[in-house]
């Protein structure tokens, strides 16, 4: 197999392996957090300040998602179908590494009220500038080269949606759910991910 292919096997089993991690640390971290709820609590309580399980949750879950997902960017970004506006929105994305990490190096009060401690008001701040610039990354990423009229549709639903989502969320009628609408969000991102791993690295369709 040639250098190029290898890398594109790579990349695509490291995001395979970003998503399927994810999705595992999110649920046994609700199964060992007392009281935790999915659908109620936000990701970022699993290691909020002083509760149970949050350094293990924080140093075991977060921190290995963000070498993940930076490892999937990083592997990937040589053979991406990006240009121009894309290729800006490829290099966005590197906001949710720094956010895992960030999550994990400035874990939010229990909570995770807007406000409170200097951890809390560091982790408020990296929730918004890793959001939003997300949600551009994910609308830009839709002019992709070769990308198919579904994938151009998705990205920028996507991108519409995780908005949206972000701005319920923080809604204190919504709190009793906030949980659920923070999961769709991540539940997008990763089917951008995979999107990006399986139709937008590699030699572009015509010359397959």
């Amino acid at each position: 197999m040639s250098s190029s292919g290898n890398r594109l096997r790579l990349a695509r089993m490291l995001a395979l392996a970003t998503v399927l991690y994810g999705l595992v640390f999110y649920f046994v971290g609700a199964y060992l957090k007392p009281g935790y709820s999915q659908v109620t609590h936000y990701i970022s309580e699993l290691n909020a300040t002083g509760t149970a399980w949050a350094t293990e949750l924080g140093w075991f879950g977060f921190v290995p998602i963000a070498a993940l997902f930076a490892a999937f960017l990083v592997v990937a970004q040589p053979i991406a179908r990006v240009t121009g506006a894309s290729r800006l929105g490829f290099l966005l994305l590197w906001t949710q590494p720094i956010a895992f990490l960030g999550v994990a190096l400035a874990p939010c009060d229990p909570g995770c009220s807007i406000g409170g401690s200097a951890l809390q008001q560091i982790h408020d701040l990296l929730g918004v500038g890793t959001y939003f610039p997300a949600a551009l990354g994910l609308f830009l990423l839709s002019y992709a080269p070769g990308l198919s009229t579904v994938g151009k549709i998705f990205f920028r639903v996507a991108a519409i949606a995780w908005l949206l989502l972000f701005l319920l969320m923080l809604m204190p009628e919504l709190a009793p759910v906030r949980g659920l609408l923070q999961r769709i969000a991540d539940g997008l991102l990763g089917m951008a991910v995979l999107l990006i791993a399986w139709h937008m690295l590699g030699p572009t369709p015509q010359n397959r």
